[in-house]
């Protein structure tokens, strides 16, 4: 239709809710991370998350499209990492609302339900605990994003680049924002949880088909597919 393939269309869209929803995530765990400290220093703290997050994001997204094609073991590992992203992701969604409140308003540094405080009492946290929390959460959280992204836009490259420029974008321009979307609209979280297992589970029989002899499963893996990138190398 209007000569434009299908498949990239569902890439596509596919990409953009796992770039919503892992934005939105790792947004809320910034501000749990730089939550109960003073307001001059939480602010520090959330902008040396988000701007870790994104540079971080910049340098996967240049290196995995070569580890992804390197073989069937980094696609079983990689589908093995979106697996633990699922876990994670779902004992978040299951986030006491007390934590996510103090996140928002961490965020937005902002008292959202007038207490008096902004983002739960203060701790004994130091700025610099916090940013070695939030980096090793970003380390973590950006690589998930990439290959998820990557695993989603399977052979279209141009979804490939729209999806990490994507991620890019939300991370630093709209972190915030997004983590307030996805505490209004709780679906969506748990759509893109089920799209990020579905890749998940692509990606990893993908890389098995590339070792072993696998019957056909509808949506998820078509051996001829993998059989002909085995062939080639």
């Amino acid at each position: 239709m209007f000569g434009i393939d299908p498949s990239f269309l569902s890439s596509l869209v596919q990409v953009i809710l796992i770039d919503l929803v892992l934005a939105g995530d790792n947004a809320v765990v910034i501000g749990l991370a730089a939550a109960g400290l003073a307001s001059d220093v939480r602010r520090k703290a959330i902008l040396i998350g988000i701007l870790a997050a994104t540079v971080l994001r910049i340098f996967f997204a240049l290196i995995t499209t070569q580890l992804l094609a390197l073989g069937g073991g980094l696609l079983i590992a990689g589908g093995v990492l979106l697996l633990y992203v699922c876990w994670k992701m779902y004992r978040e969604l299951a986030t006491p609302a007390s934590d996510e409140h103090n996140a928002r308003e961490a965020l937005e540094d902002a008292d959202i339900n007038a207490d008096g405080t902004i983002a739960g009492k203060p701790s004994r946290k130091t700025l610099r605990q916090a940013i070695i929390q939030i980096i090793i959460a970003d380390v973590s959280m950006s690589l998930d994003n990439v290959l998820a992204v990557a695993g989603a836009a399977q052979h279209h490259f141009e979804a490939l680049i729209i999806g990490l420029g994507l991620s890019v974008i939300m991370m630093g321009a709209a972190a915030s924002l997004i983590a307030g979307l996805l505490h209004r609209h709780r679906w969506i979280a748990w759509v893109g949880l089920i799209i990020i297992l579905f890749v998940a589970l692509r990606m990893g029989l993908e890389g098995l088909g590339m070792f072993v002899v696998l019957p056909e499963i509808p949506l998820l893996y078509t051996p001829h597919v993998v059989g002909a990138a085995a062939a080639v190398h």
